[in-house]
């Protein structure tokens, strides 16, 4: 079963320790499609799409963060899937 989820990681540190592409090589490992970006706020956004399973346990290293961040909460949201996706970007 295939899921979707918008993430939003709220923080101490979450940007300037490398969150995105920690957050990009996480979904290659777990085959999860998507995108991961840097808000105006300090914050780390971004979806997910994937195995149900899959998912879920690349938020559990989302939720963790790199070794310098600090993630005070995540919040997720379902979301519909989208056809089609074949990669997880870091947008800028």
């Amino acid at each position: 079963m295939s899921k979707r989820v918008y993430f939003l990681a709220h923080g101490g540190v979450v940007q300037g320790v490398g969150f995105r592409y920690f957050v990009q090589k996480k979904a290659v490992e777990y085959h999860v499609t998507g995108w991961v970006r840097n808000t105006d706020d300090n914050k780390v956004e971004g979806e997910a799409q994937g195995n149900a399973d899959s998912v879920s346990q690349f938020l559990k290293h989302v939720d963790d963060g790199p070794r310098h961040a600090h993630v005070v909460r995540l919040d997720k949201k379902d979301l519909d899937i989208i056809d089609g996706e074949d990669r997880f970007q870091v947008r800028h």
